[in-house]
């Protein structure tokens, strides 16, 4: 049977299409990378195109607004850092001037520029805005290597060995030699402050030395000597063993060996126990409670040879005391102390923060009543701080329910008087030699 006409135009058509079909799929793969680098090219083209044509129309108009003329704001002057100086007052000024006015292109806008013309213009541009600043810098300031000066030695050592904190220990070792039963030896109270003194410089000066890099991060302590880079660290470790071996001397053999050792087991744990536990774990700030409670306990031993009840008492007082006090500082410094990566209470663990130093502030209400107990004060002495205990007590239980800058603060500035009033009141309330241990005598 033959097959109609419309039936092969059909066929004829379909087999026609199929051809075509498969002679563009095959042309489509062969020449897919060749199509594809094209389109690649082209778009990178249309991109640069559309970058320079910004660039033009930021000239076109700067051309068309020549009568404003937009001008330089003041600079301000750089703060003065220990190695930067100005070469002079007349260049460290910056003065106002007006900027000039853009070059009218060399391009015609009517045209569509090309890619070579617009990458020379833009290049010309930058080359001449880098040469202005770097002029501009180089004028107003130049490096130069720090010199330390004899005049300023005095005042960075006293910084790098903590003035402050050392007359704060020398003063709580003067208050344990003063409080030790016996008589007032003079020479062997002013060999005593002078090697304790000595000694806190010694491990003042070794924990900034480790403390450098951490040191920097912390608004409070970026200033300090070393961080600035006004002393070299060779200096300071030599400093510091210049006060460390005269001063461990003048206590073992100007005082006597107890007391020596005291002052050598105090530079160890505060250098290689309290600073490296400081970024470590938050027993840090039971560790140096414990550096800051051997001082009185020194000058106890200093003036009676010995470690008596008397000597733990007082060691006990200045242990309890520190807890406010530092926690209460801490607390501002959270940020300061998490810059740093130092691990401290009030950053991981501020309700047992809050909790210890209310803790202590009640210890030191039990640690007065019980230095009549141990025949160091008479009995007037818990009756007279109980006031100024009670106080502290209220602060740090503030402190504990409401915790925040105005409270902590209040509880710190509370301790700074506290500690030198309630060992004032101990030494007026001094048990008199004759009375000590009276009651334990038998009677004949």
């Amino acid at each position: 049977m033959a097959a109609s006409p419309h039936t092969l135009s059909s066929r004829l058509l379909t087999g026609w299409v199929g051809g075509c079909a498969w002679y563009l799929e095959r042309r489509a793969v062969q020449e897919a990378p060749h199509t594809f680098m094209h389109l690649f090219r082209s778009i990178n083209k249309r991109w640069i195109t559309f970058q320079h044509f910004t660039f033009l129309k930021r000239m076109y108009v700067t051309q068309l607004n020549r009568s404003l003329n937009q001008q330089v704001k003041r600079k301000p002057e750089p703060v003065a850092l220990p190695f930067l100086e100005k070469t002079s007052l007349g260049q460290a000024k910056a003065e106002i001037c007006e900027m000039r006015p853009l070059p009218p292109p060399s391009l015609p806008l009517s045209r569509k520029p090309n890619e070579k013309e617009l990458i020379e213009l833009e290049s010309a541009s930058i080359i001449e805005d880098s040469l202005d600043a770097g002029k501009e810098t180089k004028d107003e300031k130049h490096w130069k290597e720090m010199k330390l000066h004899l005049d300023d030695l005095p005042g960075i050592l006293a910084r790098l060995s903590k003035i402050k904190l050392t007359a704060l220990v020398v003063s709580t070792t003067s208050a344990g030699f003063a409080l030790a039963p016996g008589p007032f030896d003079w020479p062997c109270f002013l060999l005593t402050s002078l090697g304790t003194g000595l000694a806190s410089c010694a491990a003042n000066s070794i924990n900034q030395f480790f403390e450098v890099p951490f040191d920097s991060n912390m608004n409070r302590t970026k200033n300090r000597p070393l961080v600035r880079g006004q002393i070299s660290p060779l200096l300071a470790v030599s400093f510091a063993t210049c006060c460390a071996v005269p001063g461990v001397a003048l206590l073992t053999w100007g005082v006597n060996p107890l007391t020596g050792a005291l002052g050598v087991f105090n530079i160890f744990l505060y250098t290689c126990c309290y600073t490296p536990l400081k970024r470590i774990s938050i027993a840090n700030t039971w560790v140096g409670a414990v550096v800051g409670a051997v001082p009185p306990v020194m000058g106890w031993t200093a003036a009676t040879g010995s470690l008596d009840a008397g000597a733990f008492l007082l060691g006990g007082i200045l242990y309890s005391w520190q807890f406010p006090h530092f926690n209460a500082l801490s607390w501002g410094l959270r940020e300061d102390y998490s810059r740093g990566g130092y691990c401290m209470m009030s950053v991981t663990h501020p309700a047992l923060c809050r909790r210890v130093a209310l803790r202590h502030c009640l210890a030191l209400i039990g640690l007065s009543t019980a230095a009549p107990v141990l025949d160091v004060t008479t009995w007037t002495f818990p009756v007279i701080s109980l006031p100024i205990n009670l106080y502290i007590t209220y602060l740090g239980f503030r402190f504990y329910t409401d915790a925040d800058r105005k409270s902590s603060r209040k509880l710190f500035f509370c301790s700074l008087w506290h500690l030198p009033l309630l060992l004032l009141l101990m030494l007026t309330c001094k048990q008199p030699p004759g009375a000590r241990g009276a009651g334990a005598e038998p009677q004949s």
